[in-house]
């Protein structure tokens, strides 16, 4: 009987809403995922977030709602060095689109009609004074009036709330020690709320999928200092949207101050939240924390930490010897780990064009850091390489590592299932294990 796509998908994602379950996100939604045709589907993925145990805190903007209000109003907007000025009319227009929109948010949340994805769902939104503003003040000579920056988070307030399995559900207005209420930017909000909760995502929609390179691909990931470069770019050519501007220097903020990843994905493409968190590949981009440790492709100076890192298996039978005259020769098949310029782990990507295929071999981590699933990572990036060299299947040998292939995906097959030039050179003696991964 042929598994369904459906069967498939929950396989699939298994393993991710195991990753996910009782962590921290803020989703933060702008004016313009507000107004697409996809807002109800995405309020119907974040229920089903917090449905699979993922606190959730959900922050909303208003900005082309607040553009539109104004003109209504016949109110010219104002601005200096990019930031709103806001005066005490504009601030009524401000809190009106906001209240509009935290009362359309929290009826579709509340929904509970059968046949849809909120039945039985049972979701209680909080919303509070969980920050605290103060006023941006004077800049050149420019009073920036009722606009305003994040002061303080009730970080414990919000805890509780997620700890009571509440999303909470916060908008751009926030009111000050003296009374008064600010205008404030959706992306601080989001970002000083993530920090302060030690949130381990922040996700924010954009017209497209994320951030595209000059050929119109999707950036899979970027590093807060790749993000500025790029951002640089962005800000110069003029022809990007502020709020995709605003979300990038703000996933950048929050990076840099402990927040580990950033997910940038369309609010025009269904399901996008959902593709992006439960697949291995993802389908926008992300923005993670710099690290000590980077995964690199090997060079020929690499070969003696190579050599030190393979050896011990090699001595034990696991491994087939290499010399270091053959390792010099195929070092350029090898992808490495390097962490404070100890090389901690390695794999290797071994052609077979006339098949189609590669060999994914040599997998080593050191045992010191064998505790965050390195091998994994490694794995990933060889059929990422795979992938893009067109391979339609991938497959190793083992003699010890069989579950841990089958619970990548690997199925095991047989000798004549290998390409013809490694049938040849199989080992009989040996008798390992013949692992493959369709592509």
């Amino acid at each position: 009987m042929r598994t369904t796509e459906l069967v498939d998908g929950f396989r699939h994602s298994a393993p991710y809403v195991n990753a996910h379950r009782g962590k921290t996100f803020v989703v933060m939604l702008g004016g313009e995922a507000l107004v697409s045709n996809h807002f109800r589907g995405i309020l119907n993925d974040v229920a089903l977030l917090h449905s699979l145990g993922i606190k959730i805190v959900l922050v909303y903007g208003t900005r082309p709602q607040i553009d539109a209000g104004l003109a209504t109003a016949g109110i010219a907007p104002a601005y200096h060095n990019g930031v709103r000025i806001t005066d005490e009319d504009t601030l009524r227009v401000i809190k009106q689109v906001a209240g509009a929109a935290q009362f359309d948010i929290t009826a579709r949340l509340s929904m509970s009609l059968g046949n849809t994805p909120m039945q039985n769902a049972q979701i209680n939104l909080v919303s509070g004074n969980f920050v605290i503003a103060q006023p941006l003040g004077i800049d050149d000579g420019v009073d920036f009036c009722l606009s305003g920056k994040v002061r303080r988070i009730d970080t414990q307030g919000l805890k509780r709330q997620l700890d009571n399995n509440c999303i909470v559900l916060m908008g751009p207005i926030a009111a000050s020690v003296t009374g008064e209420s600010f205008n404030l930017t959706a992306e601080e909000v989001a970002t000083q709320v993530a920090v302060k909760l030690k949130a381990d995502k922040i996700i924010g929609f954009s017209e497209t999928n994320g951030l595209l390179d000059e050929q119109g691909h999707v950036i899979a990931e970027l590093m807060p200092n790749q993000a500025q470069d790029y951002l640089a770019v962005m800000e110069q050519s003029g022809t990007v949207c502020t709020g995709t501007i605003a979300f990038i220097k703000a996933s950048i903020d929050a990076c840099r101050n402990g927040v580990p990843r950033c997910h940038l994905v369309s609010y025009l493409d269904d399901g996008a939240l959902l593709q992006e968190l439960f697949s291995r590949e993802g389908i926008g981009t992300q923005i993670v924390t710099e690290s000590a440790e980077r995964l690199r492709r090997a060079t020929i100076s690499d070969i003696g930490g190579v050599l030190n890192l393979i050896r011990p298996l090699e001595e034990q039978g696991i491994l087939v010897r290499r010399s270091r005259e053959q390792l010099e020769m195929e070092i350029e098949q090898f992808m490495v780990i390097e962490r404070d310029n100890l090389i901690i782990g390695c794999a290797a990507l071994y052609p077979f064009e006339e098949d189609n295929a590669g060999e994914f071999a040599c997998l080593v981590v050191h045992p010191d850091y064998r505790d965050a699933d390195r091998g994994s990572v490694l794995l990933n990036n060889i059929i990422g390489q795979a992938r893009v060299r067109g391979y339609s299947r991938l497959f190793a040998l083992t003699t010890r590592s069989i579950h841990w292939f089958l619970e990548h995906g690997f199925n095991i097959v047989e000798v004549d299932a290998l390409p013809n030039k490694k049938k040849q050179l199989y080992n009989y003696q040996r008798r390992s294990k013949i692992l493959a991964l369709d592509l």
